[in-house]
């Protein structure tokens, strides 16, 4: 996970702003799909893909904190 997307989730749980996290992980949701749509041949977007599956899991992460 990048250690941006952890400072941004902190501060964002910190201010208690439940819709600016849930927004960073719609983002997130998106840039996935449209990476999985335009795989193949000589684009292979695995790393990128399990860089965002950190960044979900750390966006989740902050959503549980927010319970």
């Amino acid at each position: 996970m990048s250690e941006s997307v952890r400072l941004i989730v902190n501060a964002y749980v910190q201010l208690r702003d439940r819709q600016a996290i849930e927004q960073l992980r719609e983002h997130r949701r998106l840039l996935r799909e449209k990476l999985q749509a335009i795989a193949g041949g000589d684009f292979d977007p695995s790393r990128s893909l399990r860089l965002i599956d950190s960044d979900l899991s750390e966006i989740d992460a902050g959503l549980a904190r927010l319970q």
